[in-house]
């Protein structure tokens, strides 16, 4: 395995491979979509309650957030650019690895060349005020799901999952066992076996 894959608290694994191995329900909703074409993120979560149109919370949270951390912010699903190119610098200072947002971000070709990751609940230009402080290292719901600090964030080109911190080195570990797997049937699909042998439908009923 290469170093760029055991840095990675995933262990490289997609989102799909995650929730799979989870057995629980951890995947947000799929409205929650890259602001940029390719990015993946993944991290520790630091969570953000702020209030829909105002961004001061992530002000703030860029202070406290320690570095390696995602921050996962609910904003309501509220329209409004909460997130731009500004606090992208910012974030990027400290050390943060990405922004998961129940809400709106602006500035994506912006953030894109800076190769920061953003998920968020809409691509919105509508500026906000700056009056609530947020509350920080709450559990927070955002894309229907419960997250809590320490949860690991992942997000791909499928979708976003969150892993609660106390199940997510065996998830990891079942995670990697079901990679393993899919690579040996993989292998004997080229062969020339089918799925319906492989994975025996008729036989189990299915």
């Amino acid at each position: 395995m290469n170093d760029s894959v055991t840095d990675d608290p995933a262990r490289g694994h997609s989102s799909a491979t995650l929730l799979e191995a989870s057995r629980l329900g951890v995947a947000l909703t799929p409205e929650l979509r890259p602001l940029w074409t390719g990015a993946r993120l993944c991290g520790p979560a630091f969570t953000v309650q702020g209030a829909g149109g105002d961004n001061l919370a992530l002000h703030h949270a860029v202070l406290q957030a320690p570095p390696g951390s995602v921050l996962v912010a609910d904003l309501g699903g509220a329209r409004f650019g909460h997130w731009g190119e500004v606090l992208t610098v910012a974030a990027l200072h400290r050390g943060i690895t990405g922004l998961l947002i129940d809400g709106g971000a602006r500035d994506a070709a912006e953030i894109e060349a800076l190769g920061f990751p953003v998920f968020s609940r809409n691509n919105a230009i509508l500026g906000t005020r700056k009056d609530f402080r947020g509350v920080f290292g709450r559990r927070v719901t955002v894309g229907g799901i419960t997250v809590g600090t320490g949860d690991l964030v992942v997000g791909d080109v499928d979708g976003v999952v969150a892993l609660p911190a106390a199940e997510a080195g065996r998830i990891l570990d079942r995670a990697d066992a079901r990679v393993a797997h899919e690579t040996e049937l993989m292998a004997r699909l080229r062969e020339g076996r089918s799925t319906l042998e492989l994975y025996d439908f008729e036989a189990a009923g299915r």
